[in-house]
């Protein structure tokens, strides 16, 4: 069966969050909504105020393009265009965009009659963004605690935060997001690695089955996840990951204001040394 004919099954009216019949409908095998125009609308607001902000800006320079959020005295006040406006008016277009886009996942999902797995694990990158640029600045009291839009500005922006902090690898949270990257990347290289192992066998060999899969894994560390086992595993890790990153950076500031090497203090401190 085609992978066309096989959408046409789900292609009914229905399942819609908002806006009804007013947008339901497909545009080849692109799904489009109330909350597919809505992400059009953001994305293109927001992509033309970026290029506006680079016109008015000193360069052309992909790398050097920096669209900066407004000055802490402004606090949470809205500011000039030119001042800082302009990265107002594009974190609300972002926020839009994204928050649309997660809408019309769960749009798909009533569709298909699936779970909401896919939305679920996007609104953990849109939470991670928004942690950045809406909740730690709401809670540090100005929008100038945000990142600015750009590529080496941003840079800069990750590389002064963590020095302002002293040494922000000693950041708690920190180190167990990281713990979770790398524990991801681990358990998805050698979910991978196993099924291209068993799907492409040696000239002469017959294709290898999740039977084998299992043993392999069994003779290895002596326990298999299973194939629907790895890829929930998977998914927890890298939300995990997500999560412990925006807890990270939101507790930087707003929560603690001194260098991370100084929180250890309680483990130096305890009474068994």
């Amino acid at each position: 069966m085609s992978m066309l004919s096989f959408e046409r099954k789900y292609r009914v009216r229905g399942g819609t969050l908002l806006g009804g019949d007013l947008f339901d409908f497909w545009v080849g095998p692109f799904y489009v909504g109330f909350f597919g125009v809505t992400t059009i609308f953001f994305a293109t607001l927001g992509t033309a105020l970026i290029v506006y902000g680079a016109a008015i800006g000193p360069t052309w320079n992909l790398w050097q393009i920096n669209i900066a959020p407004p000055d802490l005295s402004y606090g949470l006040r809205f500011a000039p265009l030119k001042e800082g406006g302009l990265w107002q008016l594009i974190t609300i277009c972002a926020v839009g965009s994204f928050c649309s886009w997660a809408l019309r996942e769960v749009e798909i999902c009533r569709k298909l009659g699936i779970g909401y797995h896919v939305p679920f694990a996007f609104s953990f990158a849109i939470l991670a963004y928004v942690t950045l640029v809406v909740f730690r600045p709401l809670l540090l009291g100005a929008w100038g605690h945000g990142f600015p839009y750009g590529i080496l500005s941003h840079l800069d922006w990750v590389s002064n935060t963590g020095y302002q902090y002293l040494h922000f690898h000693y950041n708690p949270a920190h180190m167990i997001a990281v713990s979770f990257f790398f524990t991801t990347c681990l358990a998805l290289s050698l979910h991978g690695a196993l099924i291209l192992s068993a799907t492409n066998p040696g000239k002469g060999e017959r294709m290898k089955t999740p039977e084998h899969e299992n043993t392999f894994f069994r003779d290895t560390i002596g326990y298999s996840i299973g194939p629907l086992g790895i890829h929930r595993l998977g998914l927890f890790l890298a939300l995990s990951a997500v999560f412990w990153s925006a807890v990270c950076i939101i507790i930087s500031g707003p929560f603690w204001t001194r260098g991370w090497p100084e929180w250890w203090g309680w483990w130096l401190n305890l009474p068994i040394w």
